[in-house]
């Protein structure tokens, strides 16, 4: 592809730019342009998004850019046609001095596919340059008596172009003493020559003065023109000669100013002042004249400055050497600069990808990187490495590239953020190295699910608590960041007693606190196990359950419930028989209560809170039995009227009571017909009615008594062997089931009520037949008391008369209640506590 070009405030020159697309398959590809110097900033170079196979407004989506290293840049990408133009004018000499391909190099990125392009632009000449002479003038002193057909070197002119647009001819303004002759070096330099074509007479014209002109061959060609002088001098046959006509040497890059770097040496034969020899620089760059000072007399030649490899590695100097009779000789210097270890490798960030995601596959590229290092040869060859402990590794890439990629898993929760060390190191000897640093953020996934802090919990809350209150509080933790740790608590929907869940208990959602809906009754239900779920806000959301078990506490809020005798609902009043021979201690009847609540909330004593005839009758602290205090006299009165109160131990206490009617006579025959001394006279017909009814409950009381004694063989039989079980297992004989008391602690009692309202004002008795209530086993100490044999409670085992019982809290052989407190909150419930009575024999109990 050819470019044409008019350049501003010059001829008209047609420039070809051959654009080349060479896709290279072998190792990188790699994409050739041929553009013209001394182009205006932003002059098309190549359309390089065709050439990549992109559309031009993927140039900024795809990230594509240039990257280069160690100079300006000089060319840059147009977003808005895809086309690689010039950044700035671009001078081939400046770029390349006076080599024969210009070639200027660099790579384009494709940041999203992290993928290189090496790009290779020609800059090619164009003439720009004239000819030019180092020196306004050239003197040339030639001795009268030199023959015709000598020749005098004459310096050249130096022209910066290449090739056709360099230096191509001299011509010499007409004289008829000189021509000019054309010579070349080695190199292909050609050099101009004054050749005396007819002798020199000083007496007939000392000095000739001649117009040197040097003309390239560019279109159109262009010159330049130095005055050459010549002076004649006296005869001088003898010209200087130099030792050798190469001096070749080899320094170190690191030698310091002022070093001797060689002596060149020329002798001349003549004597006197024509033969006094001076040396002098020959066609030397001003830049290289900074770093070299040569002695006049002695030939020496120093280093003015330090020289560096890097910049230049050879140089190639001409000496002339002149005596005091005009005749010139010259040598050349070739100085070898060796190259010395004294730069470190340079590593540049080419691309970060940072912040990467913990769930990163392996392999996944996380930055790239370039290194160079401006030595050569071994020293030049940079090797970067990282360190082991770190979950990445260096893979090679194209060129001087390495990419940096994950080589294991990556987890945020143990390492959030990485700071990371590329070493690059050289192979000179000491070799040299540089650090580059940088940190690389681990982004969050949501991989972890919220963790409570224990594996289950339980609590106890006292019975009838206020609605609204705070029971307890769970907490999750949760190791990721941001809304993958915000936790959420929630409850598992369940029913309790057919009703939701959600009806008992509410839970804040954010900070994990649980609280009451309603009171609770511990009568109603005693344990209460509910399931929180701990659910983040990631998506998708992770969640984890843990079991909360509630034990309700109970509070002394039910009174004594008095069994026997059953309250009266007709306003009469039942009667109990005591015979008139009746002895101290005899039993007259028994008041059997219950309390609702447990523990020694339930304990129940009982006391005579009124008597008709104080002294006459006592009621067990323990038992409720009703007994005689002393033997009864003639001038009790038949009617006796008992109060018994029935207090538990809760605090505070709550009581009972129960109003006894006891008469005294020795049969119900006798308690008619006292009565009937103090009531009027009735009718012989329901007197008789009355007897059968009285005959009718005596028998049925007589089959009840029967019924009950067959009750207590059974159930003492099945005691029996549940008691030598036990007693095998634990080692323990267990605690008769007659001392407990109490809601919990009764297995079963028996209610036995015998009422005979016998009214006087009415001339009728109502006769109500007893009801029996059966449980499983009747709980007394009447038993004990008595010393019944059908008890199976020996002496041992019975508590002293009047001695109280005292609660104890019984889990297993080796565990102790709570008499005074709460149990603790731990996260495994004990086992159920069984309230027992033992016998307490100190003051107070």
């Amino acid at each position: 592809m050819a470019a044409q070009r008019h350049l501003p405030g010059r001829a008209e020159l047609v420039l070809l730019g051959l654009f080349l697309w060479l896709p290279c398959e072998c190792g990188a590809r790699h994409v050739r342009y041929s553009v013209p110097e001394e182009l205006d900033k932003g002059s098309f170079v190549g359309n390089i998004s065709k050439d990549l196979g992109l559309q031009p407004r993927e140039l900024a989506e795809r990230g594509v850019r240039i990257v280069s290293r160690g100079r300006s840049q000089l060319f840059s990408l147009s977003p808005r046609s895809g086309a690689l133009v010039t950044a700035g004018r671009i001078d081939r000499e400046e770029l390349c001095a006076q080599s024969a391909r210009c070639l200027v190099t660099f790579n384009i990125l494709v940041e999203d596919r992290v993928k290189l392009f090496g790009v290779e632009i020609e800059v090619t000449d164009v003439n720009d340059n004239a000819p030019t002479f180092q020196a306004e003038n050239l003197d040339v002193k030639i001795n009268e008596n030199v023959a015709p057909g000598m020749r005098f070197p004459l310096r050249e002119a130096i022209d910066p172009d290449v090739g056709a647009n360099s230096l191509q001819s001299y011509q010499l303004s007409p004289n008829k003493h000189f021509s000019l002759g054309i010579q070349s070096r080695a190199n292909g330099i050609k050099y101009p020559e004054l050749v005396l074509e007819r002798a020199l007479d000083r007496e007939e014209e000392a000095v000739h003065r001649l117009v040197l002109t040097a003309t390239d061959g560019g279109d159109p060609p262009r010159s330049g023109t130095v005055l050459v002088t010549v002076t004649v001098f006296d005869a001088n046959d003898n010209a200087p000669v130099f030792t050798l006509p190469e001096y070749r040497v080899k320094v170190p890059e690191n030698l310091p100013a002022g070093t001797q770097l060689l002596q060149v040496t020329a002798t001349d034969k003549d004597e006197g002042p024509n033969g006094e020899v001076t040396y002098s620089f020959q066609k030397l760059p001003d830049t290289q004249l900074l770093k070299f000072q040569l002695n006049k007399n002695t030939g020496e030649i120093k280093l003015s400055e330090s020289l560096d490899y890097e910049e230049m590695g050879f140089y190639e100097i001409e000496i002339q050497a002149e005596d005091g009779g005009a005749y010139l000789a010259t040598a050349k210097v070739l100085i070898t600069v060796e190259d010395v270890n004294d730069n470190s490798p340079e590593v540049t960030i080419t691309s970060l990808f940072s912040p990467v995601t913990e769930d990163s596959p392996l392999g996944t590229v996380i930055a790239l990187l370039n290194v160079h290092d401006l030595d050569s040869g071994q020293n030049g060859e940079v090797t970067c490495s990282i360190s082991e402990t770190l979950p990445f590794k260096l893979e090679k890439s194209i060129d001087t590239y390495y990419r940096l990629v994950t080589h294991r898993a990556l987890d945020r929760e143990q390492v959030s953020s990485y700071n990371i060390t590329v070493t690059a190191t050289d192979g000179g000897n000491p070799p040299l190295s540089t650090k580059t640093r940088f940190t690389l953020q681990v982004a969050d996934i949501n991989d972890n699910p919220p963790a409570f802090s224990h594996n289950s919990y339980l609590t106890y809350v006292p019975e009838n608590n206020p609605r609204g209150a705070s029971i307890f509080s769970v907490t999750a933790l949760d190791p990721d960041s941001k809304q993958n740790s915000q936790i959420i608590y929630s409850l598992v929907e369940d029913t309790i007693e057919g009703a939701p869940l959600s009806s008992y208990i509410s839970i804040n959602s954010d900070t994990g606190i649980l609280y009451a809906l309603r009171s609770f009754d511990y009568e109603q239900f005693r344990e209460l196990q509910v399931w929180v779920t701990a659910s983040d806000s990631g998506s998708p959301p992770l969640s984890s359950n843990v079991s909360l078990t509630l034990f309700v506490m109970d509070l002394n809020d039910n009174s004594p419930e008095i069994l026997y005798p059953m309250l009266p609902t007709d306003g009469s009043t039942g009667v109990e028989l005591a015979p008139r021979s009746a002895e101290p201690g005899y039993l007259v009847t028994k008041v059997v209560a219950v309390d609702k609540d447990s523990g020694q909330n339930a304990w129940l004593s009982y006391r005579l809170l009124k008597a008709s005839e104080p002294g006459l009758f006592s009621v067990g602290l323990h038992t409720g039995e009703v007994r005689t205090a002393r033997a009864l006299l003639d001038r009790d009165a038949l009617k006796q009227s008992l109060v018994v109160a029935v207090q538990d131990h809760g605090q505070p206490p709550l009581t009972a009571t129960v109003t006894l009617t006891v008469a005294i006579a020795d049969s119900i025959p006798d308690v008619l017909a006292d009565l009937s001394n103090l009531e009027p006279p009735y009718d012989s017909e329901a007197s008789g009615l009355t007897l059968y009814l009285v005959v009718a409950v005596a028998a049925v009381s007589c089959v009840f008594l029967a019924f009950v004694i067959v009750l207590l063989a059974l159930r003492l039989r099945r005691w029996h062997k549940s008691h030598l079980l036990q007693a095998s297992r634990d080692g323990v004989a267990s605690v008769p089931a007659s001392h407990f008391v109490g809601v919990d602690g009764v297995r079963a009692f028996l209610q036995y009520s015998q009422e005979v309202s016998l009214t006087a004002d009415s001339r009728k008795s109502h006769l109500i037949f007893p009801q029996p209530n059966y449980a499983d086993t009747l709980v007394s100490q009447e038993s004990c008391e008595k010393k019944d044999p059908l008890s199976l409670l020996d002496d041992s085992k019975c508590p002293v008369e009047d001695t109280p019982l005292v609660p104890v809290w019984s889990h297993s052989s080796s565990f102790s209640g709570w008499p005074h407190g709460d149990p603790p909150i731990s996260a495994q419930p004990p086992p159920p506590p069984v309230l027992g009575l033992k016998a307490c024999t100190t003051t107070p109990c």
